[in-house]
């Protein structure tokens, strides 16, 4: 293991960072990632505080042959940020936010986490289209699509990127926007980490907030069919300001009993928001009713507290045809069937400005105007782990008939089949071409691989 240090010493004397092995105190903690089912250990994490570490990094990785992994927030279900026996690049330590009011873009660097990069935009009353998670990273989501609150008005993440700045797999810093390497650009945009380590990304902001119309409101599962017929019909005519998502889950006060909700996020005026919404608080009506004025910031962390750092969690997720009758029976006679209080199903609606962009005009293919599923089995003890996967497993396969073929790159399982088939559909070929290009010896492989030609 000293040859790590050693090698690293000798060709990057000027690193700021830390690099730790597995006997260094703080190894541990940096090792894990969101989801306490991955447990991998890398042969060294180099810790790194800005582009020059990252660079002296990805050299150190090619010098020794070390599989690379790139950690920003270490968010993915998956646990694409880790390895074992590699080299685990840390940008958790890069900070750093700007924002320029005047001209409504945020520059942010590749740690960055959406909380925080909320909280600075937040104080000038804009924001841009980030995870629903607040702890999730910045560079991981929107690589990969981005979804949030406010893609019906303003589009997934990736829409709202300006430009990034990258370290490829030679070592060389290149930035990648509509006017510098636009090939490489339209690339990263839903091509995830495999085309270089994104160490900066600018992004156009919005006026958003502070105070917007949001919340949840939550039914009985015993409703569920009418609750989530209704959601569906209310979908069908939402305005761009406005997005919803269902979820079957336990009920917060620790009852045991299953719930299914309708959260909402509109990010109008206050008035336009309490009147889009109006028809949620009143049908029914809610046995709990939690949507109203909050603080944008405070919807972005909303669900933060039912996905705990550590948990245990499997996911399967996937676009439907339709969210059909047949199917919500199918999602709910599953759930009743849940071993676990903490797992959600979650069914994201995807409409307005998102869904209107060509699938051709970035590498996402996530173009679509319909309902995706996200069955989150998610617990705490390990030895209950056959139990809630086969549980999500078999809730998944019971879709089957329902499904379309879209999935999102964000939420795939390592087991599934043809990933980057499934994921990149029609812009495959154009990113094989492009992976040929930028990345010809396959160096980024820890994600949902782009194999060059």
């Amino acid at each position: 293991m000293s040859s790590i240090t050693d090698a690293m010493t000798v060709a990057a004397p000027s690193f700021t960072g830390a690099l730790l092995r597995p006997t260094d105190s703080g190894y541990d903690e940096r090792r894990g990632v969101h989801n306490g089912l991955i447990d991998r250990r890398p042969a060294a994490i180099a810790c790194c505080q800005g582009v020059a570490d990252v660079v002296d990094a990805v050299r150190l990785a090619r010098d020794l042959g070390l599989e690379v992994s790139v950690r920003g927030g270490g968010h993915n279900v998956a646990g694409r940020a880790t390895n074992n026996g590699g080299l685990m690049i840390d940008l958790s330590p890069m900070k750093g936010i700007h924002v320029d009011v005047a001209a409504r873009t945020v520059r942010a660097q590749g740690g960055v986490l959406w909380r925080e990069l909320n909280r600075e935009t937040q104080l000038h009353g804009l924001a841009t289209t980030g995870g629903v998670v607040g702890s999730t990273g910045i560079a991981g989501l929107t690589l990969g699509g981005g979804v949030g609150w406010l893609m019906p008005k303003h589009g997934l993440a990736l829409d709202n990127l300006r430009a990034a700045d990258l370290v490829m797999a030679d070592g060389r810093v290149v930035r990648a926007g509509a006017d510098e390497n636009p090939d490489l650009w339209w690339a990263i945009r839903g091509g995830g980490g495999n085309f270089g380590i994104a160490t900066s990304l600018e992004y156009t902001l919005h006026p958003v907030g502070p105070m917007i119309t949001g919340g949840v409101v939550v039914h009985p599962l015993p409703r569920g069919l009418e609750v989530l017929r209704f959601f569906r019909d209310t979908c069908a005519s939402l305005p761009d300001e406005a997005m919803l998502a269902a979820v079957l889950q336990s009920a917060p006060d620790g009852s045991g009993a299953k719930v299914v909700g309708i959260a909402g996020g509109h990010c109008g005026s206050l008035e336009s928001g309490e009147a889009a919404f109006r028809p949620l608080k009143a049908f029914g009506p809610p046995v709990m009713d939690m949507m109203g004025p909050i603080p944008y910031a405070a919807l972005n962390g909303m669900i933060d507290p039912a996905f705990p750092k550590g948990a245990l969690n499997y996911w399967k997720a996937q676009f439907l045809t339709e969210l059909s009758d047949e199917a919500i029976r199918t999602l709910i006679a599953g759930f009743q069937e849940c071993p676990s209080p903490m797992t959600h199903v979650i069914i994201e609606h995807f409409h307005g400005a998102a869904s209107r962009v060509p699938v051709s005009a970035t590498a996402c293919t996530m173009r679509v105007t319909g309902f995706n599923v996200v069955i989150a089995a998610q617990w705490m003890d390990p030895r209950e782990t056959e139990r809630h996967t086969a549980w999500a497993r078999e809730t998944f396969a019971s879709l089957t008939p329902y499904l379309a073929p879209t999935r999102y790159v964000n939420y795939l399982e390592d087991e599934a089949a043809d990933p980057a088939g499934v994921v990149y559909g029609p812009n495959l070929g154009r990113l094989r071409t492009l992976k040929t290009k930028y990345d010809p010896e396959n160096f980024f492989r820890q994600n949902v691989n782009i194999l060059p030609m």
